[in-house]
């Protein structure tokens, strides 16, 4: 017969078991959870940076860059939504690289502009090259080479955070331009409770301090995001309208990170002047 003293000893071992088995399926949920997010935004930068392993790709280590932004899976269907824009306009990436961030050459006082013609209508984007010249003065110049031109934009995230994002011309979320700028207008008037409002535009970067390159994601409807993504520009309400049409085609894994459904490229980037 067991004696109760037995019996209160088994129940506490049973009660520390399930205990242990609840913290052990939270922290594997936190593991998929932040895997997921860190791969939304991350670039993998390779040149005087070491290869990040991250998904787009993130190596899972700063939990800076995996706070705040939970993706839970949509329920939408895998069904690949008709695809409402145009046909790519002839000509091919090109490849290029520099060892090294371009010398300043924009005026911090002066109006920039960069237009985005897209196989799904212009985007406009306003620059802040007050409050981020390192990255607009590195987006006139590598607009000026022609690096963005017939590159796609690679990722649509339609659950959690809503962004879609661009610049790399592998499409892969692997490639840059070979340097790397350092983080700016971090602390940015419009960055209110972590959350980046729909229409900013910002630099995608590896998790690590100062590590963008080309990489940069239009947000489309408000997004739960740490300040750790240098906000950059501001999208027109026109370019607002081709990203909506773009957001509502989905993407293609219908969990609600993937490639878009939509065609979107770039088929010319420049930067102008005011």
């Amino acid at each position: 017969m067991v004696s109760q003293e037995q019996r209160r000893r088994q129940l506490a071992r049973e009660k520390f078991l399930r205990q242990q088995q609840r913290r052990a399926a939270a922290r594997r949920r936190a593991r998929v959870r932040n895997s997921v997010i860190a791969s939304v935004l991350g670039v993998v930068v390779i040149g005087s940076l070491a290869l990040y392993t991250t998904g787009v790709l993130n190596n899972g280590d700063d939990d800076k860059a995996n706070a705040s932004a939970e993706v839970t899976p949509s329920a939408s269907a895998t069904s690949k939504a008709p695809d409402p824009c145009d046909k790519p306009a002839p000509g091919s990436v090109k490849k290029l690289s520099w060892k090294k961030e371009p010398e300043m050459t924009i005026d911090t006082s002066a109006d920039y502009t960069l237009k985005l013609a897209t196989t799904c209508g212009e985007i406009d984007v306003a620059l802040k090259a007050k409050a981020a010249p390192h990255t607009v003065n590195s987006f006139d110049f590598l607009a000026g080479q022609g690096y963005f031109d017939h590159t796609k934009c690679h990722r649509l995230t339609t659950s959690g955070i809503y962004v879609l994002q661009c610049g790399d011309p592998t499409g892969t979320g692997t490639g840059g331009p070979g340097y790397t700028i350092p983080d700016e207008n971090l602390k940015d008037s419009s960055l209110k409770g972590n959350v980046y409002p729909a229409g900013t535009v910002a630099m995608a970067n590896t998790g690590q301090k100062d590590s963008g390159g080309s990489q940069f994601f239009l947000v489309y409807q408000d997004s739960p995001l740490p300040p750790s993504y240098t906000p950059f520009g501001t999208v027109s309400e026109a370019g607002m309208k081709v990203l909506k049409k773009i957001a509502d085609a989905g993407e293609n894994t219908g969990a609600g990170d993937g490639a878009p459904n939509a065609t979107v490229v770039i088929d010319k980037a420049t930067v102008v002047k005011s």
